[in-house]
């Protein structure tokens, strides 16, 4: 059931628009994801390479705040036309992937492309921050969450089905078009930019200085960092878990939709609940909830697993929309977006590391009790933010006006 405040932010035309460029966008990106894994192992025959399709998307994460940094150089309804342009024209190119010897073609678009989504949701961010009423931010962030999970339970499956009936070369269009439609949608966004003055064009490093320095910030980005590495290791288990319960490796998928649609149904809920909460509580109480979840998962049961992946669903998102929502009120608009990018590479970029530690230790030691020790030290790290409740974040995200102090 809808909030009065979601019906509220539906009925804003940039709200609208935003919402509608996620949706078909992050259909095709979706699609894309697992179609260019398959695409590579049925070229090459190795695991190894189908991978990488997923490092060459990450990598650009790690070079977040010199990326972002461009979404507070130039205007920002621009820029966001200009990358989805840029991604459509690119996509084409890999019509001419036909053998393993062009994968090399694959793995330096999927670069780009990891290249462009970064300065994309930089500048995305801080445009709303702008396009948006603040007190909607969280509403609008839940929102986006729930799009981009619902997206991920649907699409990945129509891209490998589209590139089963006619190939890679359909995929990659298909997601082509998404990004022109997407264009359509941000053009039409009604927001008043002035281009920035030189004198606003501080270092990169400034957001990262900025994010330090802010006390509710640094809490909320360091718990999210956090998390994400727990999140890494938690997902390295997966599979240890299904062939725990006797099932084949196809399982995991089930355990995926039951985790996305926990997504979706706290991207719902969000907006009322970081009201109600603020942005520390709402952390906290969702890290703690996924860690929970993840200590259970070592008890040999199905119902079992299937309710910790819908619990780590609903838990695991909370963070993110968090420390989003707080980055977008509590930072100054000319260096919201390299502090949005560099919030997003600390955050997002632990995972990887964690998922590599969790290939490693699961092949060493039984997953049951690698499962029980990482939900009791991931519930530890929800002290720190409990012990400073009363801070800049929690205020704003309880004040009825949301005024944003930048």
């Amino acid at each position: 059931m809808t909030t009065t405040r979601t019906r509220v932010l539906l009925r804003d035309r940039n709200a609208r628009l935003y919402l509608a460029g996620v949706l078909i966008s992050g259909f095709g990106t979706s699609a894309l994801w697992l179609a260019s894994g398959v695409w590579v192992k049925d070229l090459t025959g190795s695991d190894g390479l189908a991978a990488l399709c997923m490092l060459a998307m990450w990598a650009p994460t790690l070079a977040g705040p010199l990326l972002g940094a461009l979404a507070d150089r130039v205007r920002r309804k621009p820029l966001l036309i200009g990358t989805n342009l840029l991604l459509a024209a690119l996509l084409p190119t890999l019509f001419t992937v036909d053998s393993p010897d062009r994968v090399w073609l694959l793995y330096a678009v999927l670069f780009l492309y990891g290249a462009a989504g970064v300065v994309h949701d930089a500048a995305e961010s801080a445009l709303v921050a702008t396009a948006v009423a603040p007190s909607l931010l969280g509403d609008f962030n839940g929102l986006r969450m729930a799009i981009t999970e619902g997206m991920k339970l649907v699409a990945p499956l129509a891209g490998v089905g589209l590139y089963a009936a006619y190939g890679g070369p359909s995929v990659a269009l298909l997601d082509a078009v998404t990004f022109v439609i997407a264009t359509a949608l941000y053009a039409a966004l009604r927001v008043r930019e002035s281009r920035p003055e030189p004198s606003e064009r501080t270092p990169a490093t400034e957001g990262a200085r900025h994010l330090w320095s802010h006390p509710a910030l640094r809490a909320l980005v360091l718990a999210g960092g956090t998390t994400m590495l727990f999140a890494g290791l938690n997902g390295a288990l997966i599979y240890a878990v299904v062939d725990g319960l006797g099932h084949s490796p196809a399982w995991t998928g089930v355990l995926y939709a039951a985790q996305g649609a926990g997504s979706v149904a706290v991207g719902l809920l969000s907006g009322p609940a970081l009201r109600r909460l603020g942005e520390r509580r709402f952390a906290a109480y969702g890290i703690a909830l996924t860690a929970v979840a993840t200590g259970l998962r070592a008890l040999p049961s199905d119902p079992v697993a299937l309710a910790c992946s819908a619990a780590s669903g609903v838990g695991l998102p909370c963070v993110l929309i968090a420390a989003l929502t707080a980055v977008q009120r509590e930072t100054p608009d000319a260096l919201l977006g390299r502090t949005v990018a560099t919030a997003n590479t600390l955050v997002f970029a632990p995972n990887v590391l964690g998922l590599a530690v969790g290939a490693v230790l699961v092949e060493l030691l039984d997953q049951r009790p690698l499962s029980a020790v990482l939900g009791v030290l991931w519930l530890a790290t929800v002290v720190p933010l409990l012990q400073n409740p009363a801070s800049t974040g929690r205020t704003a995200s309880k004040s009825r006006s949301d005024a944003n102090p930048a």
